[in-house]
């Protein structure tokens, strides 16, 4: 019987994956991918007909031009910091939680119920403390539900905590349509809470700024020095080496995704007392997914995650600012956010990887 030869052809890319980039190295990658992102946001305002100059100039102003702009950039700064930190816990362990934005919302929603219909019936202090247990327990317990399906029926994490944010959008929806509608009201709202119950603040910033400042440091610590963060590293790095090594791989997974959400949670409390001071549908302000992107540029690391926060509330305040100033659209404005984390996510993925071009219409025989 005659044999076939099969041929095939070489692709004429390939990546491969590093394994000797330098401390120095990686910063020059990093320093390339900010100066291309640059270049490429100044594009966008030559073809609109505008000053790139002016606009970055403008851009920096929003973001620190006044003690009161520099506030408003911290004050957004913070549920965005806080959200990685807590997303952190589970994409260490490579546990896909997407579901920030819920387990803000059920955060919201538990600090909500307590600031909405017990102010003046308990002490201020009191029931502060009773708002932040709620919304850290809320959003834990919703972080921790799919954590449950994964350990016992190994379901998708993704798919299951990114439906669990319409669940928790929904719930808002019908609150503010029902049982918590704003009485008086011509269409759905909420009250605001009590003004004793908003959080005083720091140096013109509500005191969240100092609860984000220690959880960077004691989850640096929990991660680094801990036998429990030890567990979620080597739970992320092989399961199955993780129960090799005698590992609950269940139980790892519950009580690290019940920490994550309660984290996350504490960013809904925040959100109610400290800046809207009632709760809607945009409580979150897309922060939830947002923070994936901060948590991932930071490669995890808690203090890295405090610089890629405040970057990218500069970046969203200076936008805001040239939308004024500048005349342009919105979508412009979100455009240039996009362009600038286009380059930074990019420069990522060369840091890890490597692009070889292989020989054009090389063949092989098999």
């Amino acid at each position: 019987m005659r044999s076939k030869d099969h041929t095939i052809r070489e692709p004429l890319f390939r990546m491969v994956e590093r394994d000797d980039m330098t401390k120095g190295r990686i910063a020059r990658v990093r320093t390339i991918s900010i100066l291309l992102a640059v270049i490429a946001g100044s594009l966008l305002f030559v073809i609109l007909g505008k000053n790139p100059l002016k606009a970055y100039a403008d851009m920096f102003y929003g973001a620190f031009g006044t003690a009161v702009l520099s506030q408003e950039t911290i004050k957004k700064t913070v549920p965005l910091l806080l959200t990685a930190i807590g997303i952190s816990y589970a994409f260490r362990m490579r546990f896909w939680n997407i579901g920030g934005e819920g387990q803000i919302l059920m955060g919201a929603i538990g600090a909500s119920y307590w600031g909405f219909f017990y102010a003046g019936r308990i002490p201020k202090i009191p029931l502060l403390a009773i708002m932040i247990l709620t919304a850290m327990v809320l959003g834990g317990l919703y972080g921790l539900l799919p954590a449950l399906f994964k350990a016992k029926w190994g379901t998708n994490e993704t798919l299951f905590t990114l439906m669990l944010n319409y669940i928790a959008l929904y719930v808002i929806v019908y609150l503010e349509n029902g049982p918590w509608k704003k009485k008086g009201s011509s269409f759905p709202r909420m009250p605001m809470i009590d003004r004793k119950l908003f959080l005083s603040t720091v140096f013109g910033v509500h005191w969240g700024w100092i609860v984000a400042i220690c959880l960077v440091i004691f989850t640096w610590i929990f991660f680094s020095r801990t036998k429990s963060g030890y567990e979620i590293s080597v739970v992320g790095e092989s399961n199955n080496t993780a129960r090799y090594a005698g590992i609950n791989v269940g139980r790892v997974f519950r009580r690290t995704m019940f920490l994550s959400g309660a984290i996350i949670g504490l960013v809904g409390f925040f959100q109610v007392a400290g800046a809207d001071h009632t709760l809607t549908e945009n409580t979150t302000g897309g922060v939830g997914f947002t923070a994936i992107t901060v948590a991932w540029l930071a490669h995890m690391n808690p203090f890295g995650m405090g610089i890629v926060a405040l970057a990218i509330a500069v970046l969203e305040r200076g936008c805001s600012q040239i939308e004024t100033t500048m005349k342009v659209p919105a979508s412009v404005a979100d455009i240039l956010i996009g362009i600038i984390l286009f380059f930074m996510l990019g420069c990522e993925f060369f840091v890890r990887y490597r692009l070889i071009i292989c020989g054009r219409g090389k063949e092989a025989k098999v």
